[in-house]
C-alpha cells in the first residue's frame, strides 16, 4: 500500500516560478527512483525529471536548465522547482516512485493523482 500525493500546482505567468511537492508513504517499502511526469492535452505522458536514491538526476531536454528535482529520503519527499516556465509547460504533473517491499522479489511503480500546472498570461 503506497500512496503519493502531489501539491503546489496552479496558475503561473510565463517566466515565473513554481515548486511542486510530493510525499510518498508506504509501510515496509523501499523507494528507489522518484520523479515527475507530465501529460498535456493530446500528448502522451512524458518524463520531466527523475532522481535516484543516491541523488543522481536526469531531465527531459525541454526542461534542462530551468527545472530542478530534489528529494528528501528521510521524509520520502520529492520536489520539482520550476523556473522560467513557458506556456508549453502547461500540463498535469504526476509524481512517480518505484521500489520494492522488503522481503519481496517484485518491483512496483506508483503514481500520484496529478496536479495541474497552467502557464498563462
Amino acid at each position: 500500500q503506497v500512496q503519493l500525493v502531489e501539491s503546489g500546482g496552479g496558475l503561473v505567468q510565463p517566466g515565473g516560478s513554481l515548486r511542486l511537492s510530493c510525499v510518498a508513504s508506504g509501510s515496509d517499502f523501499n523507494f528507489n527512483t522518484m520523479g515527475w511526469y507530465r501529460q498535456a492535452p493530446g500528448r502522451e505522458r512524458e518524463l520531466v525529471a527523475g532522481v535516484t536514491r543516491g541523488g543522481g538526476t536526469n531531465y527531459a531536454d525541454s526542461v534542462k536548465g530551468r527545472f530542478t528535482i530534489s528529494r528528501d529520503n528521510a521524509k520520502n519527499m520529492v520536489y520539482l522547482q520550476m523556473n522560467s516556465v513557458k506556456p508549453e509547460d502547461t500540463a498535469v504533473y504526476y509524481c512517480y516512485a518505484n521500489g520494492f517491499y522488503w522481503g519481496s522479489d517484485a518491483s512496483y511503480e506508483n503514481w500520484g493523482q496529478g496536479t495541474q500546472v497552467t502557464v498563462s498570461s
